[in-house]
């Protein structure tokens, strides 16, 4: 599908309108809503000119005769006073890390302090067997755990054979892959 002159007459016309992207596609036929949308900020047109309503109102059923009374009083509604807007409460303003230069050991991580000694313990064992490939080298079969700082050269990646379904051999799995119940046990 492309877009015609006479196509993107009919969309700026239609947009104009107040019509939605899912109507005007329907339209145009043989393009999406998330296609008319594109166009339509491309077009520089996101800022609807009317806000006309796309669906039909319901009509009101007829008023039926209000029952006769003796003295018809005018209905008062009670008067309600609106009360003043507290203002929001402020957010702290976060914090910024400071960016550590290559080359510089990286501080230790949260993740690293939450696993247990048993799993890191298995993790060195691991890695002193680890087959050290670069990026280039990993494949569907190989453990992409990193190891070291990617800004230096002794940064390389497991490679050992990766368990069913995961990412990472048997020892990394044990430290990326934690049961919900023991992290929210180390956490209280």
């Amino acid at each position: 599908m492309s877009w015609t002159d006479e196509r993107v007459e009919t969309l700026k016309k239609m947009w104009g309108e107040g019509q939605s992207a899912s109507q005007i596609a329907k339209e145009l036929g043989g393009v999406t809503r998330n296609a008319v949308i594109g166009k339509v900020h491309r077009l520089g047109l996101s800022n609807r000119t009317t806000t006309a309503k796309t669906t039909p109102e319901k009509k009101a059923a007829p008023a039926k005769p209000a029952a006769r009374t003796k003295a018809a009083e005018p209905r008062v509604e009670p008067k309600v006073e609106a009360k003043p807007v507290s203002p929001e409460p402020t957010r702290p303003i976060p914090i910024r890390k400071a960016i550590i230069p290559a080359g510089q050991p990286l501080p230790p991580q949260p993740s690293a302090n939450e696993i247990s000694p048993e799993a890191m313990a298995s993790v060195r064992e691991v890695e002193k067997t680890a087959k050290k490939l670069t990026l280039m080298q990993l494949t569907e079969r190989t453990c992409k755990w990193p190891i070291g700082d990617p800004a230096t050269e002794e940064f390389w990646f497991c490679g050992l054979d990766t368990k069913a379904g995961k990412p990472y051999c048997e020892a990394h799995v044990g430290v990326a892959f934690q049961p919900m119940s023991s992290r929210r046990e180390r956490r209280r």
